[in-house]
């Protein structure tokens, strides 16, 4: 198993499981659960899951540090291993969303 290759037919049967077990999961921890949509996309370097979240759920869904999106990247990661897929996770910024970039740190020490 170790060194073969994926194929997208390997790809494309993790449908059913990554996907909802993102949006399972997703819905779980945020306040307005109908407004998680998940896009799915398959090419030749995996699968990627592409998550829009309500504005006010951002900071539920990547959490202190990106502690909560780290831990959600490394299970979906163990989902697709499982189904011989390579999963990644993109979150969407959302319209209206209130994140400011962090100042580097030479322009805030002056």
């Amino acid at each position: 198993m170790k060194g073969r290759r994926l194929t997208r037919i390997d790809m494309a049967t993790t449908k059913g499981t990554d996907h909802e077990f993102l949006e399972y999961v997703v819905k779980s921890i945020v306040d307005h659960p109908e407004d998680v949509k998940v896009d799915r996309k398959v090419d030749e370097m995996g699968v990627l899951l592409s998550l829009k979240v309500n504005a006010q759920d951002m900071g539920q869904v990547v959490g202190r540090q990106g502690a909560t999106a780290k831990s959600i990247r490394s299970l979906l990661r163990i989902v697709g291993i499982k189904n011989n897929a390579r999963v990644n996770l993109k979150i969407e910024e959302p319209e209206g969303s209130t994140h400011v970039p962090r100042a580097r740190k030479e322009e805030s020490e002056y």
